[in-house]
């Protein structure tokens, strides 16, 4: 029923994977290689059609200064962190209070809101949009900050919920009945004894959710108009139109985008590795 591990297998089988397998990971990063090569080029390589082929010069230094000193590039990292960190923290902090209510409490509606929790992440986000850009537009949110940051906490919620609760299920309920007895609070169970024992999927739950809103580009352009509000993403965009054959300062820039979910999991590796395999084994 699952595969068997490759150093169980035939001494052919082992030399063609571990032949192939550089292969494989070089078509992979060949997109990213590209990029960085083409930031590295000058205006020449591209006027001239040398997209592919190396670079007649090296320009690495000057072509991300220029996209520093030249462009909006750092005000669209701010507005990335500051849509990002605040949706991390409210999304990441509901969903573990929503987490343990949903795998401690035993009432009627655990199940059905349970349920709705899940149920939400099977919605395409693509039929939301005009639903909610009507909203944000009526509150006043629309073309903001605090409007992009709300609407991904909403959104992320439903799936951080869904992520703890199994979390929190997990654990042993004696150590909660054992603390009830000895008559800690509930909210000192929660903080001292649930917080401390899933720290890992906390960590790991927060690297997802820096990724996949940091990454965001669809909601970036349904949600703001102007741009000064825009994160990384949609700025890259607006950089495309603004340097129309200057494709090197363009990839400098969308390269400058990756670095911080990049640094994020490195930092977070060892938690999120840790979450990921919280549970696995009993």
């Amino acid at each position: 029923m699952f595969p068997r591990p490759i150093e169980r297998a035939s001494t052919t089988t082992r030399v063609a994977y571990q032949s192939f397998l550089p292969f494989a990971l070089f078509l992979w990063l060949l997109p990213l290689l590209a990029i960085f090569l083409t930031s590295m080029r000058g205006a020449k390589d591209i006027n001239t059609g040398n997209v592919f082929g190396w670079p007649t010069e090296f320009k690495l230094i000057e072509n991300y200064y220029t996209v520093f000193a030249q462009t909006e590039a750092v005000k669209y990292l701010i507005n990335s962190f500051m849509i990002t960190l605040p949706t991390v923290a409210i999304s990441v902090s509901l969903a573990c209070l929503a987490g343990y209510a949903l795998a401690v409490y035993r009432f009627r509606l655990a199940l059905p809101l349970f349920f709705l929790f899940v149920a939400g992440n099977f919605v395409p986000f693509q039929i939301l949009m005009v639903p909610v850009r009507d909203l944000s537009v009526q509150t006043g949110l629309y073309d903001t900050i605090a409007g992009q940051f709300l609407f991904h906490a909403a959104f992320q919620t439903g799936f951080c919920t869904l992520f703890m609760r199994n979390f929190i299920k997990a654990l042993p309920f004696d150590l909660i009945e054992s603390a009830r007895v000895e008559g800690v609070a509930e909210w000192r169970i929660f903080w001292y004894i649930i917080v401390p024992l899933v720290r890992p999927a906390i960590a790991a739950l927060a690297v997802l959710i820096f990724t996949f809103v940091w990454n965001d580009f669809f909601w970036a352009n349904v949600l703001t108009q102007g741009e000064q509000v825009k994160p990384i993403t949609a700025g890259v965009r607006a950089l495309n139109g603004q340097f129309i054959s200057n494709w090197h300062l363009v990839s400098a820039a969308s390269l400058l985008a990756a670095v911080p979910p990049v640094v994020m999991f490195f930092l977070m590796q060892r938690h999120f590795i840790a979450g990921l395999t919280l549970g696995a084994v009993k």
